[in-house]
């Protein structure tokens, strides 16, 4: 089955560049990943500081090993410290 992933970043002021970065170089490899479906990286249009990803995976195993791949760690390593909330990444499954 599937998995639906919901990220959010909210950056700290004057992080919002730096998130963005981060955020927007990882998805490129991410994309292609084998077990990655889709991704996409946004940003509000009413907060230039909060972020979201979206990705679908083809299952909980892909996204488990994107996890634990060098651009995804590096990019948690650079982000982590400059949101103003824990990390905030929901796994989910459509019902409608």
């Amino acid at each position: 089955m599937e998995l639906y992933i919901f990220a959010r970043f909210h950056a700290k002021p004057g992080h919002e560049g730096t998130v963005s970065k981060a955020l927007t170089e990882c998805i490129v490899p991410t994309r292609g990943e084998p077990g990655c479906v889709r991704g996409q990286v946004y940003r509000s249009i009413r907060d230039p500081g909060l972020f979201f990803v979206h990705s679908v995976w083809k299952d909980e195993s892909a996204f488990e090993l994107h996890a634990t791949l060098p651009h995804t760690v590096r990019m948690l390593g650079i982000v982590e410290p400059l949101i103003d909330h824990p990390l905030d990444v929901s796994r989910t499954e459509p019902i409608g």
